[in-house]
């Protein structure tokens, strides 16, 4: 899939940039019949545009060695969802598996990514869900990940796309599939109350000990919930029903001593599936584990690109290509720079995610010729401005 650049010698800028390009341009792109361009001279122009957080059209107008905006679009409307989807979860965990030890189990957080989008849907209403009020809009495009912390950064396990028409359940079950595919075992099964749900729950818990936390709707929940001491106890979910679901329901009670400005008595609920040897406030800190999430986040928005297609799958496919630029940071962050030492390895500071974006901007405005030029208004200064400049 990708050669890593050799460890014993340095890693040049050159070298981030091909290796992206390797771990890149197998996603499947069928393309235009008799266009005299291939994938990989689309790629390049996305792979730009993301690191740069720009536009294709702005990638284009840029530069010089790549085709216009509107070619570049005609061939990423190509795309198939299903079968990009497949390539890019391949390659996900290829190159998860470069740096997470088989042998190793681990702790898997799924999460939900809502990415805020403008205007109406493109082919029909399924492509967009529904969201609380984000950057002046409550309309967005919904992406379901698995992602695991290793080496104190999470890697992104799998990725997939949500319909506004499909079960949410549905897209859950399609990412703990992936999950289960890798080789290592997994302790603990991490989720928000986004993911409490009947089947998502019925299904994580046959993976894995699972840890859900639990949103308080309903009047048996509140109940539970209206207390001031952390306890154990069971809950019924749809009591008294066919879809009837019993788990333990670890309820936490804390404290926030000002932190963010806020003070007083919290009460969190968590499904607690598997882990009912440990006290409501060991769940507690169990669930705390998924924090990482935030951080895949912003690495994300440092290398995704802008466009206002409405294409569903195009957009997916720059968040893909985000995902995987992420993963391979990691890669060679981990496996070329960071220096071994006692107890692990040291990683450097200095190769950050942004460092790595700017190597690969670099190396592609280079190669797709820059343009450092704009054209002048042919006009300059009036005449008489000019006189009274002189005489000044």
């Amino acid at each position: 899939m990708f050669k890593i650049p050799d460890p014993d010698r340095y890693l040049s800028a050159s070298d981030v940039k091909d290796v992206a390009e390797e771990v890149i341009s197998p996603l499947p792109l069928p393309g235009v019949e008799g266009s005299p361009l291939d994938p990989g001279d689309i790629w390049l122009v996305v792979i730009l545009a993301c690191v740069n957080q720009n536009s294709i059209w702005d990638t284009c107008n840029d530069t010089n060695g790549t085709p216009c905006d509107d070619t570049v679009l005609t061939w990423l409307h190509t795309l198939d969802r299903d079968w990009l989807e497949f390539v890019a979860n391949l390659l996900l965990g290829r190159l998860a598996m470069t740096i997470l030890d088989p042998d190793r189990s681990r702790i898997v957080s799924i999460d939900f990514v809502d990415n805020p989008y403008h205007g109406n849907h493109h082919a029909d209403e399924g492509e967009l869900c529904s969201m609380a009020p984000k950057d002046g809009t409550t309309t967005c495009h919904r992406y379901c990940t698995a992602y695991v912390v290793s080496n104190g950064k999470p890697v992104t396990l799998a990725m997939t796309y949500v319909r506004s028409d499909e079960d949410e359940a549905d897209a859950v079950e399609r990412v703990l599939a992936r999950v289960e595919n890798y080789p290592f075992e997994i302790d603990l099964l991490l989720a928000d109350s986004g993911f409490y749900n009947e089947r998502v729950i019925r299904r994580a818990r046959d993976i894995a000990a699972t840890v859900v936390h639990v949103p308080k709707k309903g009047e048996r929940m509140k109940d539970k919930l209206d207390t001031h001491k952390s306890y154990m106890t069971t809950y019924r979910m749809y009591k008294d029903s066919e879809r009837e679901l019993h788990f333990p329901l670890a309820v936490a009670v804390s404290y926030q001593n000002g932190d963010r400005g806020k003070s007083g008595e919290v009460v969190r609920g968590y499904v607690a599936c598997g882990v009912t040897d440990q006290s409501a406030k060991q769940i507690e800190r169990l669930y705390r584990k998924r924090s990482g999430i935030e951080t895949t986040y912003r690495l994300l928005r440092q290398a995704r690109g802008i466009t206002t297609t409405r294409d569903p799958v195009v957009r997916f496919a720059i968040m893909l290509v985000a995902a995987l630029l992420e993963n391979l940071w990691l890669v060679l962050r981990w496996a070329v720079v960071a220096r071994p030492q006692r107890g692990g390895r040291d990683l450097p500071d200095e190769f950050t995610f942004k460092t790595f974006c700017d190597w690969i901007r670099h190396e592609l405005e280079e190669e797709l010729r820059r343009r450092w030029k704009i054209k002048a208004n042919g006009v300059g200064v009036p005449a008489s401005q000019a006189t009274a400049a002189g005489g000044a």
